[in-house]
């Protein structure tokens, strides 16, 4: 699921609005992240400052190691 966020509220709680360098200025930017929940809506895995190349092979080989019965 992809979710957009207008107040803030969710890059908050996930701290992934961060701080950054840009051109000399610093600027808000966010962190590309990804968060598995399990079905009980629990968080079980982050994964941090990703690359989106080989990440969503990894996501789904998590899932499929830790979350299918």
């Amino acid at each position: 699921m992809l979710l957009t966020d207008e107040s803030g509220e969710v890059l908050e709680k996930y701290e992934v609005l961060k701080n950054k360098k840009m051109f000399g200025k610093e600027v808000k930017s966010i962190e590309r992240s990804t968060f598995v929940f399990n079905k009980f809506g629990e968080l079980v895995k982050e994964f941090r400052n990703v690359k989106p190349g080989p990440h969503p092979e990894e996501v789904l080989e998590y899932i499929k190691e830790n979350l299918t019965n």
